[in-house]
């Protein structure tokens, strides 16, 4: 199978510091560039709307996208954004291993938020992309919303997704209970974060791109994008294009042991 841009991505199986098994796809770049693409919840790298931003992203350097643990052919359960930074730090670890000397994290959602965790808790990259993310846990004030809350909390609701789309979430709730996107946004600088957020997102309203935007310390932009919904099936070639030029300017080598 190839990406939409004609080329096949080479499967790579990539292991959690946990030992869970994480499916991934590496579009090869010629540059120094790589992205780390993380994709919302219930969703995969294999999908058309993720293949689709892959190829646009591949055009500024190389990609490596992942499944999430409980998503798609990876192993494991989700956490719904608490392990999963493990799973990011095992795709950054796996660009870096392929002679990637930049590396930017840019997540969809779920994915939005589980790069920014990473990126405060990890480090280990150079630029940070967060688009239509939660700034904070337990948000319950749109119908999508409550929702989602519904198949995360509910064994029925677990069973259903489950059929539905191939996603599984761990039964066990969170204890402790991670820190927040936004609890931890200050601690991704110097590298460079963007937020990007739709004004006509039916789950998250802008409210939570600002939060996050507000939380973090330079160098930092918000993009309050009109008309644009939710996350990867609502993100235009456009955007990703602008995203794209955005991570390849602004993404500088954070590693102390680098030579420019």
């Amino acid at each position: 199978m190839t990406d939409h841009g004609g080329v096949t991505p080479e499967p790579v199986t990539l292991h959690a510091a946990d030992g869970v098994r994480i499916d991934a796809g590496h579009l090869g770049g010629d540059g120094d560039l790589c992205f780390v693409l993380a994709h919302g919840f219930t969703c995969s790298w294999r999908q058309p709307a993720l293949r689709r931003i892959g190829a646009v992203l591949h055009r500024y350097g190389g990609v490596v996208a992942l499944d999430l643990r409980g998503h798609g052919r990876s192993g494991g359960h989700s956490t719904v954004g608490d392990l999963e930074v493990l799973d990011v730090q095992a795709a950054v670890a796996a660009a870096r291993s392929r002679g990637y000397r930049r590396v930017a994290v840019a997540g969809f959602s779920l994915g939005g938020a589980v790069a920014i965790r990473h990126a405060a808790l990890h480090g280990d990259v150079d630029a940070v992309v967060s688009v239509s993310a939660p700034a904070r846990w337990y948000y319950r004030d749109t119908v999508p919303m409550r929702r989602v809350h519904w198949v995360i909390e509910r064994p029925l609701g677990r069973l259903a997704v489950r059929l539905a789309r191939g996603t599984r979430i761990a039964a066990k709730g969170w204890d402790p209970v991670p820190e927040a996107p936004h609890e931890v946004a200050a601690r991704i600088a110097p590298a460079p974060l963007l937020v990007v957020h739709g004004d006509a997102d039916a789950f998250f309203p802008t409210e939570h791109g600002r939060q996050l935007y507000d939380a973090a310390r330079d160098p930092k932009e918000l993009w309050i994008e009109p008309g644009f919904g939710h996350a990867e099936v609502a993100a235009t070639p456009d955007l990703i294009h602008r995203i794209g030029a955005w991570a390849a300017s602004a993404a500088t080598v954070m590693r102390p042991d680098a030579t420019l």
